[in-house]
């Protein structure tokens, strides 16, 4: 069994999406898709953008690794009537099913970073993505003070080490590994642009709920209190993540959630 796809599909992560609806469709508006334009929405969950991209009217191609992800996925699509807007099961290393220059705009929002094999992943979308064609990632920045680095950061405290082989996503938030691996697929390092930018995790619930959404429901937490359970450390880790949750909670409603992260964008001319 693949490791990546078991991670993902341990939980839900649709209520971890249903936070970052908003700030979804804010980042897709921004791309400047058009109607008619076709685009591959790599590690897309279950539609974050990919949804908001059909709705601009691009013919959109939703790829997850997660079954679960992309039932959901095509249940949303179905509930909006979006006919323009599929989702199937797949894998950022290896997108055999696709042809080359078969996309104009390549998406992968905190998805494909997740994949292992960072260098088949960057050769894959550069692949798949037409001449004169763009890459757009979001990847979370390791060491980055904000919500959801600093999530991961404190879940890997709790966790036993990972093999040798493994490769940190989080390396895709550091520009030269970025750089790099665009480059050896093929892209001029002039045409990789970067630029910091938020994205908001909105909730109508209160911050410890949200400690609660990420402890039930997002794999690589769900992995944290596996471990720190039986290490008799589950308590040690609820109150670190609610500690930060509550120090980063910019909301001024009572009861609810609005905590900002910082991600590195990537843009990729290919």
């Amino acid at each position: 069994m693949n490791p990546n796809k078991v991670l993902w599909e341990k939980g839900d992560f649709t209520r971890i999406a249903e936070t970052m609806r908003e700030s979804g469709t804010t980042l897709v508006a921004a791309l400047g898709i058009t109607k008619g334009m076709n685009v591959l929405d790599l590690g897309c969950g279950d539609g974050t953008t990919a949804i908001p991209e059909a709705k601009l009217g691009a013919n959109v191609l939703g790829v997850d690794i997660a079954a679960n992800l992309v039932a959901a996925g095509n249940n949303r699509a179905k509930k909006e009537g979006l006919t323009n807007c599929t989702f199937r099961q797949g894998d950022a290393t290896d997108l055999h099913e696709y042809s080359d220059g078969s996309f104009d705009l390549v998406v992968s929002i905190f998805g494909a970073m997740f994949a292992p094999k960072p260098f088949e992943v960057a050769s894959e979308m550069v692949r798949v993505t037409r001449p004169g064609g763009r890459i757009v990632m979001g990847n979370w920045i390791p060491g980055d003070p904000t919500m959801v680095a600093q999530i991961l950061k404190i879940s890997s405290a709790y966790t036993p080490p990972p093999p040798e082989v493994f490769i940190s996503p989080m390396l895709w938030g550091i520009e030269s590994n970025v750089t790099e691996r665009f480059v050896k697929a093929g892209v001029a390092k002039e045409n990789i642009s970067f630029s910091k930018q938020t994205f908001t995790f909105n909730a109508a619930y209160p911050p410890s709920g949200l400690v609660d959404t990420f402890k039930n429901y997002y794999g690589p937490t769900m992995n944290a209190f596996d471990a720190a359970e039986k290490n008799g450390k589950s308590q040690a880790l609820q109150q670190e993540l609610e500690a930060l949750l509550n120090s980063q909670n910019k909301s001024t409603v009572a009861g609810s959630t609005s905590i900002p992260a910082t991600f590195l964008q990537v843009i990729v001319q290919c």
